[in-house]
């Protein structure tokens, strides 16, 4: 899986470089979103994810599995799991310290 990704990553780059392939997106989209408070159509969108897409209809069946399965790995470490851990750390001090003020700030994506 790490060598598939790798190739995958290192061919999305040539392509890039190329020209053959643009990112969806620029960095004005993303402010203009995040001021609107609207990051959902732009950065949790399958196809415009900060991470690296390896799946699309003309890999063979076998890789697209493979691909499938990087990009839920990836869901899960990066997006889902690192919520609960900051989850966790914001419900823990907020219950130690119930008298002190708190400001969190979160990032998207």
């Amino acid at each position: 899986q790490v060598v598939f990704a790798l190739n995958q990553t290192l061919l999305q780059q040539e392509s890039l470089r190329a020209g053959s392939f643009q990112i969806p997106y620029t960095t004005e989209d993303l402010i203009k979103h995040y001021n609107c408070g609207d990051l959902s159509s732009i950065i949790f969108n399958h196809d415009t994810s900060q991470v690296p897409n390896f799946i699309n209809a003309t890999l063979p069946a076998h890789e697209r599995v493979t691909a499938q399965e990087i990009d839920s790995y990836f869901r899960q470490e990066l997006i889902y799991k690192r919520n609960e851990r900051m989850g966790r750390r914001v419900k823990d001090l907020l219950e130690e310290h119930p008298d002190k003020s708190f400001f969190f700030a979160f990032g998207a994506g």
